[in-house]
């Protein structure tokens, strides 16, 4: 044989031992991190969310008489109480029709006083017709009986009978005069009432000139001047806000808690509420309100949907000002003395959750059940504490089948 002969059956000897033993070897291992199956003493959940610090009570001033501001007793941080005055429209013009309305009351409660006299003159003028008929109806009736009795002559007797005739001519005369004067006198007592109404819309406008406070508070928002035209509102047109009275007693955390978030939450669920402005201060809260619809979404685009939470801040809140932004942490569920593992190491395949175990190079698909998911980890049940799970990288663990070779990613 040829030395080239030679050359080529070794290199065929080669190769065909290569080949084998790569069979032999299988696929190569798959470089992948490993994390162990540990035990946490205390798992928490929680649904974190932004927003700002409103007042629990609070009060938007309006105007309900329409004039030009004359006065503005307040200055904003100022504390007020319920009752106070803090500002005065221009009252000429309703001051005007307030007096206006008061003697034209005068006018009408006078005519009503002389209308019910002649009501009860047109009464006592009835009652004396009705007595008179009633006599003379009694005369004609004796009168009847004498003639029958030949006792008197006929002339007598028609003289009786024309004064019971007269009589009740004269009654249905002052029958119809009460009436009328009954329906002169309704008339100007309504018209009494109306006016009566109208004195006291007059007086409620001329008294809405001072804006009072609606309760105790402080002033945390002050939007006009001294000077400045006050409107009132009307459809489609808001009203002019004068200033917010805020009652600081108690404050509250607004925050907009995502869709997806907001139905593991629950009333009396506790929180922590950070407020950057105050140098980052936490304070502690409960939940006390969950929107039980979403928020108006802004714009046309389409976007996630956010519900309105509550959350009622405990502790020395003196501080905080309704308007300061701040970030909350609401505590959604706790376990203690559970297995965990890294949230990303848990896998689907098919209708089973589970986790790829490894051992002696090669994982395992290990079915687990799922528990509390708390910041990067997750309660597991089903892997022994201690045992070597795949955590990624996700290509991998996308890709990883039951069986396959693994090796641990060195650092690069």
């Amino acid at each position: 044989m040829t030395p080239r002969r030679l050359v080529f059956a070794a290199v065929l000897v080669g190769l065909a031992v290569f080949f084998y033993l790569s069979r032999q070897r299988g696929p190569e291992a798959r470089e992948v991190d490993l994390a162990v199956v540990g035990r946490t003493t205390s798992l928490q959940s929680f649904v974190t969310a932004s927003g700002e610090i409103v007042a629990t009570r609070y009060a938007d001033i309006g105007s309900s008489a329409m004039g030009r501001l004359v006065g503005l007793n307040v200055k904003e941080g100022d504390r007020v109480k319920a009752g106070q005055v803090l500002a005065r429209i221009d009252r000429v013009q309703a001051a005007s029709s307030a007096a206006a309305a008061s003697a034209g009351l005068g006018a009408l409660e006078a005519d009503a006083r002389g209308l019910s006299d002649q009501a009860r003159a047109a009464q006592a003028e009835l009652d004396a017709a009705s007595a008179r008929s009633a006599e003379s109806q009694k005369a004609r009736a004796r009168a009847t009986d004498l003639r029958t009795a030949g006792l008197i002559p006929q002339s007598d007797l028609d003289t009786a009978i024309a004064n019971a005739d007269s009589a009740a001519a004269q009654v249905a005369s002052a029958t119809a005069s009460v009436a009328r004067a009954a329906q002169t006198n309704n008339a100007a007592e309504r018209r009494v009432t109306q006016g009566r109404a109208e004195q006291t819309r007059a007086r409620d406008l001329l008294d809405k000139t001072e804006i009072t406070a609606p309760i105790d508070g402080v002033v945390t928002r002050l939007d006009v001047e001294e000077g400045e035209m006050v409107v009132i509102g009307v459809q489609n047109q808001p009203g002019t806000i004068l200033m917010t009275v805020s009652d600081l007693s108690a404050i509250n955390a607004e925050v907009k808690v995502a869709e997806a978030d907001v139905l593991r939450l629950a009333l009396d669920n506790r929180a922590t509420i950070t407020v950057d402005a105050a140098n980052g201060r936490t304070l502690p809260g409960r939940v006390v309100e969950i929107g039980a619809s979403a928020l108006p979404q802004v714009g046309t685009q389409a976007a996630a949907r956010e519900f309105r939470v509550r959350v009622r801040l405990e502790g020395d809140t003196a501080v905080l000002r309704p308007g300061l932004t701040c970030d909350a942490e609401i505590l959604v569920a706790e376990r203690a003395n559970v297995l965990t593992v890294p949230l990303q190491a848990v896998v689907q395949r098919g209708a089973d959750t589970g986790v790829f175990v490894v051992a002696n190079g090669t994982v395992t698909f290990t079915k687990v059940t799922t528990g509390v998911i708390g910041g990067l980890s997750i309660e597991v049940d089903g892997v022994p504490e201690g045992a070597s799970v795949v955590s990624g990288p996700f290509q991998a663990l996308r890709e990883m089948t039951d069986g396959a070779r693994v090796r641990v990613r060195q650092p690069s």
